[in-house]
């Protein structure tokens, strides 16, 4: 029997915690309010760190903190290993049975997932799904307390991170019926010059991507209005406010009521919708099966 090699020298797991918490919260103050120590005693930490490691980890950008770009591949591994603690601790707790914290686009999570969260828990009976509606939707690594996060055209590859692709999706400018005869939207694309353009912060580049993708100008908005999350600019489309874009899937059941009307029809989103994991967790049998009943969802 081969002898295992010995482990290599750790850093002090206080100067660990202390860092992750100062790389996430961008502040010393922020990282010792979470930790529940004082300032003193982060910037003790850091200190132990850097001297470890004989090498900057940050450095001040006036009177922030930011860190070196060693710092943040470092910060990016320690936030995942945080995580995977965090979940093995939690699973180890929970015996049999498995929670999965889910990141999901709250607008998603209402017109998609939520309808079909019986089936969902059907198909993973020892498993509890714990969704976490996203109003902003962020990478997985910005999130080491989730185990996964549903994405759309926001997925953008991270280092550690596997995208399972699970459905695909149209979108596509829409809005009433009178407001659309009002503007005269099925003359052109140019008649979108005198619309109110309706965005969310949580898909701010779905106008943007429209353009860029169908391959038209991008208008001058006469007005754009911003919400805070994409169903509530879709909930003032539906009232006359404006013009929104919108994934069919959200408003399949609008257009075939003619609540709303698509002037110019929809176009796929290359990105379609992805399931984000850590890559160490992405063979993992609750992940598989989680990933397996997206497929068959996003399929029918």
């Amino acid at each position: 029997m081969s002898e295992r090699s010995p482990p290599q020298r750790l850093p002090p797991m206080n100067a660990l915690r202390a860092f992750d918490a100062v790389a996430r919260r961008g502040s010393i103050l922020k990282a010792a309010d979470e930790l529940g120590v004082a300032r003193g005693a982060v910037r003790q930490q850091l200190a132990v760190l850097q001297t470890f490691f004989g090498i900057d980890l940050f450095q001040r950008d006036g009177r922030r903190l930011v860190l070196t770009e060693k710092g943040r591949a470092f910060a990016d591994s320690v936030g995942i290993a945080f995580g995977i603690l965090a979940r093995a601790s939690a699973e180890f707790a929970a015996g049999e049975r498995r929670t999965l914290r889910l990141g999901v686009p709250s607008a998603f999570a209402v017109w998609w997932l939520m309808p079909r969260i019986a089936d969902l828990q059907a198909a993973l009976p020892d498993v509890d799904v714990d969704i976490i509606p996203m109003a902003t939707v962020e990478s997985l690594a910005l999130h080491p307390d989730f185990d996964a996060v549903i994405m759309g055209g926001e997925y953008r590859p991270a280092r550690d991170i596997t995208a399972i692709r699970f459905m695909e999706d149209e979108f596509g400018p829409v809005a009433t019926p009178d407001l659309a005869a009002r503007l005269g939207l099925a003359v052109g694309v140019e008649a979108l010059a005198g619309a109110v353009a309706l965005t969310s912060r949580s898909a701010s580049r779905l106008w943007d991507d429209w353009f860029a993708e169908s391959g038209h100008v991008p208008a001058r908005f006469a007005r754009t209005r911003e919400f805070e999350d994409l169903l509530l600019a879709i909930g003032a489309a539906r009232s006359g406010v404006g013009v929104a874009i919108a994934p069919r899937t959200a408003i399949v059941d609008d257009i075939d009521r003619r609540t709303l009307v698509a002037p110019y029809g929809f176009i796929r989103r290359p990105a379609g919708y992805s399931l984000s994991v850590r890559s160490s967790d992405a063979k993992g049998t609750a992940f598989v099966r989680l990933a397996d009943w997206l497929v068959g969802a996003g399929a029918r």
